[in-house]
């Protein structure tokens, strides 16, 4: 292989590695607190912009349950595609149904949040390189966006730099919350191509993490 081969499969492996811990339901933190690899690294790795080593890749796969052949992008191609993609469960009983399969770019989930009995405590930040767009389809949503509070229903939209800390919780009692996912791990973002009608302002979001915050009940 080619040197210029070996550096295009390196970096390649950054979303890749991203992709796996997600589906794993693991934070930086958390995996640098297992695997003993800095978070600095950690997150320099998954944008590509450090060449992961040997000793880290077999590190990593053996804690997301991946082969390296998966992580270099040469496992052998599945014999049929799918028609639906399982469903991913998390310790906290978040489901996470994947909608895309590519993972170099801008890639889809949908979430579904259990119902609570109780109130929830505010939920729990992150913050990591990317940027992220999120619209509620049922229930009540609690985005913890920096020191801002947000309550999104059905229909509010949501984007943000996940530099910015954030975290998300149901406060629905009763009821699941169930919301969608877009993410750019390079900072992408969504494009919109339709033009506004004429003589007609554009619509505003009703719910803007910079315009309009809600404290939570």
């Amino acid at each position: 292989m080619a040197v210029n081969d070996v550096d295009g499969t390196l970096a390649a492996m950054g979303p890749r590695l991203r992709a796996a811990r997600e589906r794993h339901g693991a934070t930086l933190a958390g995996v640098s607190c297992v695997t003993g690899i800095s978070t600095s690294t950690l997150s320099r790795i998954e944008t590509g912009r450090r060449k992961p080593t040997l000793e880290v890749l077999l590190q990593l796969s053996k804690e997301y349950g991946v082969s390296l052949d998966d992580l270099a992008g040469t496992a052998p191609a599945p014999s049929a595609e799918p028609r639906a993609t399982a469903p991913l469960s998390f310790g906290d009983h978040k489901v996470v149904l994947p909608l895309t399969r590519y993972v170099g770019g801008l890639h889809a989930h949908k979430h579904v949040l259990p119902a609570i009995e109780d109130p929830p405590a505010r939920p729990r930040q992150a913050s990591h390189d990317g940027y992220e767009w999120l619209c509620v389809l049922y229930g009540r949503l609690w985005l913890a966006l920096g020191d801002q509070d947000l309550i999104l229903t059905p229909g509010d939209v949501a984007e943000f730099d996940t530099r910015t800390p954030h975290g998300v919780a149901n406060t629905s009692p009763g009821s699941p919350v169930e919301y969608l996912i877009m993410f750019g791990p390079q900072g992408e973002r969504l494009r919109p191509r339709t033009p506004p009608a004429a003589g007609r302002h554009s619509p505003q979001p009703k719910h803007h993490p910079h315009t309009r915050p809600e404290k939570h009940p």
